[in-house]
This record gives C-alpha cells, sequence and structure tokens, in this order.
C-alpha cells in the first residue's frame, strides 16, 4: 500500500489548529485543513504490513489501506467511493471519531501511525467541494415501509441504506431538528451542523421522509406506526444520563452535561433562550464532572462562554501518558488524552470522590470531595479506597454532570411495545439479526449496545438496516 518506503521517508503531520485567544471567540470549527498534494505524502506512509489491524480497530471496516493508496495515486474520487462502501457518514467521524484505528495501525509501535483520521476527513471533504456526492435513488421500489425513531447517526445510517435498498422510508425524531445527540450534544467548535444539513437534503432526494418535533410515546401512535409499516427500527440513543445522588443535588446550577451543550447549540442555531432558563458559564466558576469526552465538549463550552475558571473532576485514577505497547497493540488503549479543550485552559483532578455539594440561598457554592485509590482485590477487581485526611473543598457557581448515559429511555415506545431490556437497561436485540422481543421492531445503536462511539452506532445502524431488508424480502 502506498509508497513502499513511504513510512521511512515521510514524517507523520497533524492538522493545525487555530490559536487559542482567536479560536475562543467563536464556535466555529478550527482545524485547518491539510493541501491535498500533503494528504496524498501522508496516504504514502501506509506500509505494506502484510496483516492490516487498523481493519480491526475500525468497527465499520473501512478499507483504509484502499483508500489510502488511492490518495496517494491521487485518485480522489475513487478513494472516496470505496470511503463511502462502509460509511455512510465519513465527515462525521473524520472529526469526532477517537480514531481506533490509528491505534491499531502497524506503525503505532513506534507513535507515528498514519493520519487515517484526517485523511478520511479530506477524501470527503473533497467530495462535497468537488460535488462529487450526490443522491443514490434506487432503481425500483419494493413497496415496502419502514419507520425509523430516532435521527441520529444509527437511524440515519439505517433510513439511508434502506431508502437506496428501494424501501420507503420515514424518519421520526422528537426534537425540532434531525440529527440526534449529532445536532444537539456535539459543539459546533468540533463538528458544524451544516454538515449534518447536506446529508439530509441528500437522503431527502433519495427518498427518505423526515418528521421532526413527533414524541412517539403513546400506545394509540405505536399502533398506528405498527399499522402503517412493514418494519420499525428504534434507534433512539441511550439518552439516561448517570446521575450524582448525593446530599444537595437539588441546589440550583447542578445541570447534566447535554442540558448545558444542547442550549449552546440551540444558540448558535439562532434560537433565543428565555433568560430564566439560561444555562451559563460566563464569570463563574465552572465545575466539570467526569473525565470523557462528553466533560471535554463542557470545558470547550465554558471557556468559549467566558467562565472564570474551569476545573474537571474524574473518579479515576490517572491514566499513564504512555500504553506499552507490547501489551496493548492493536487494541485500544487506557492512556492519558489531552483534548483541544483541555488546552483551552482547563485544571484536571483525578481519582476524586464527590461527597456533597456546598450550598447558599438555594445555589450551589462549591463542593465537598475526598481523595481515593484503586486497589485491586484478590479477584481482580478494582476496589476504591478513600485516604485518610484527603478531605476538601472546591468553589463552583455551575456544576455540570457528564459522567456518561445509563441507557435509552424506557419511556414511550419501549413500555408500550413491552421490549425485553437487557441487564444494563438497554433494549435486547442480539448484533447479528437485530430483531427485538416484538415482531418487526428492530432496535440499533445506542439503544441497543449502549453508550458508544458515532462510528459503532453507524455501524450498527448500517447492519440493522441490512437485517431489515432481508427480513422485508422473505
Amino acid at each position: 500500500m502506498g509508497k513502499t518506503t513511504g513510512f521511512i521517508e515521510i514524517s507523520r503531520k497533524e492538522r493545525e489548529y487555530e490559536s487559542v485567544p482567536s479560536r475562543l471567540k467563536h464556535y466555529r470549527e478550527f482545524i485547518k485543513p491539510i493541501a491535498p498534494d500533503e494528504i496524498s505524502d501522508q496516504g504514502a506512509r501506509c506500509m505494506d504490513c502484510g496483516i492490516p489491524y487498523c481493519h480491526q480497530g475500525c468497527p465499520v471496516n473501512n478499507l483504509i489501506p484502499e483508500w489510502n493508496d488511492l490518495v496517494y495515486k491521487k485518485d480522489w474520487f475513487r478513494a472516496l467511493e470505496i470511503l463511502h462502501s462502509t460509511n455512510n457518514f465519513p465527515e462525521f467521524t473524520g472529526r469526532i471519531c477517537p480514531a481506533p484505528c490509528e491505534a491499531s495501525c502497524t506503525l503505532n509501535l513506534t507513535d507515528n501511525p498514519v493520519t487515517i483520521k484526517n485523511i478520511e476527513c479530506s477524501i470527503v471533504d473533497m467530495g462535497w467541494k468537488e460535488g462529487w456526492i450526490v443522491p443514490q435513488k434506487p432503481k425500483k421500489l419494493t413497496g415496502k415501509k419502514v419507520a425509523v425513531i430516532g435521527s441520529g447517526p444509527s437511524g440515519l445510517a439505517c433510513a439511508q441504506q434502506l431508502a437506496r435498498a428501494g424501501h420507503i422510508v420515514t424518519v421520526y425524531e422528537k426534537s425540532q431538528r434531525i440529527g440526534g445527540l449529532l445536532r444537539i450534544g456535539i459543539p459546533d467548535f468540533k463538528m458544524e451542523k451544516k454538515l449534518i444539513d447536506q446529508r439530509i437534503k441528500q437522503m431527502e432526494d433519495e427518498g427518505v421522509t423526515f418528521k421532526a418535533n413527533v414524541f412517539i410515546n403513546e400506545n394509540k401512535q405505536i399502533e398506528q406506526l405498527k399499522n402503517k409499516y412493514d418494519a420499525i427500527a428504534i434507534c433512539t440513543g441511550a439518552e439516561i444520563p448517570r446521575d450524582l445522588n448525593i446530599e444537595n443535588r437539588n441546589l440550583k446550577g447542578i445541570h447534566f452535561a447535554m442540558e448545558f451543550l444542547s442550549q449552546q447549540n440551540d444558540r448558535v442555531a439562532g434560537k433565543i433562550i428565555k433568560q430564566s432558563e439560561e444555562i451559563l458559564a460566563k464569570g463563574k466558576n465552572v465545575l466539570v464532572i467526569g473525565g470523557g469526552d462528553t466533560g471535554s465538549d463542557c470545558v470547550g463550552t465554558s471557556n468559549r462562554q467566558g467562565a472564570k475558571s474551569v476545573k474537571q473532576l474524574e473518579l479515576l485514577s490517572e491514566p499513564p501518558k504512555k500504553e506499552n505497547k507490547l501489551l496493548t497493540w492493536p487494541n485500544w488503549p487506557m492512556k492519558l488524552r489531552t483534548s483541544s479543550s483541555h488546552e483551552e485552559g482547563c485544571n484536571r483532578e483525578w481519582s476524586v470522590l464527590s461527597k456533597s455539594f456546598i450550598g447558599s440561598e438555594g445555589r450551589v457554592k462549591g463542593l465537598k470531595g475526598v481523595g481515593i485509590e484503586w486497589t485491586k482485590s484478590s479477584n481482580g477487581s478494582l476496589k476504591m479506597n478513600e485516604i485518610k485526611n484527603s478531605e476538601f473543598e472546591l468553589e463552583a457557581d455551575l456544576v455540570l454532570l457528564a459522567m456518561g448515559f445509563l441507557h435509552t429511555s424506557h419511556n414511550g415506545i419501549v413500555e408500550s411495545l413491552d421490549l425485553n431490556l437487557d441487564k444494563r437497561g438497554n433494549i435486547e436485540a442480539n448484533e447479528s439479526l437485530f430483531e427485538t422481543s416484538s415482531r418487526k421492531i428492530f432496535a440499533a445503536g445506542d439503544a441497543r449496545r449502549g453508550q458508544s462511539l458515532v462510528v459503532w452506532a453507524i455501524k450498527e445502524g448500517r447492519d440493522c438496516a441490512s437485517s431489515i431488508n432481508n427480513f422485508l424480502l422473505k
């Protein structure tokens, strides 16, 4: 693949960022694109490694060496075709996927993997720029009708695949705008929403009908859907957040991360937020509880809103700065990752247990916590122990809970259909057929597998569509 000696002769080149002072003034994407010729050089670094472990790291099974080679040869159109053969929305994954494929790259053994994510993003961005991405209308219609509940990445991928197979597809979304968490949860500085809009336009031209602001939660509505459609795909995501049930949780100024992030996305989209309902970090000491990507998004948004200070707490211990390659490669390693939002200003604390919130006149003013250490028990499981005399207090005017999501919502369609759930509260459906316990009802994405990556959602949506297609054509 690529140039035989490319990985030796050419150094890894990352995309550069707009300066911190400049990018904090707006909510647009701030990554500077790399010139096509330089991207071609990066594609040349893809070595003839024999076994492309990057395939193992990529949930959608992208044909990475193939399109790397085509980019090296500057056959961008063919590279786009191959990229789209496994991934409906590479402009999404090319921006917000953590790139497990790069962790699996053979060159990652030397900490210099191929810039797979950058190349992927460059291919699809060029495709849109050159007008190569057009509707793929089916040659004939089957007459079969499918309803997709939820318009996040799994729902969109499922709907697009089914429409291209010739089925009549309608997507229902309870929010006012299509896109699920891509729309309301991912900050615009990570992914601008025009990217969703252009895909929605493509899908509409392919025959998909979108119905926004429709919350299906009544038995009558569900019965009507079952009577109207030949199959239903539930792609509602994992939207129940993990709460922090400690003393004084009811104080004002404590919010779930999605309440904060979705409100800012609404502002960017032009929506006027009632002053009484506003959640703003301006001039406040912000405390983000949870060290994952959602917490990082809260950090970046708080800094753009003009927070006085931003601190992020994590229950787990600080990961190592570098993994042991011989033990972890080609699997996804647990190591310290610093996001662009962290670089904009944030103090991170690890191994911290929140004990209670501090309040005054009904509003949060701080947090009481304690340091902890993790030890392994005799059976190998981790045990949390509080460190003696490590109690502390932190000042906080705004607390954002970003501790992940538990499972999909059970209200509405899940309860009405009496669907079986797994032990974690997700919809029970196997990963080969995606069929639930109710006939002609399917489930995919985070609603089925639990909180995961956007690339897994796309993979699930595509596979679920394949299963539904087989079911309809029996």
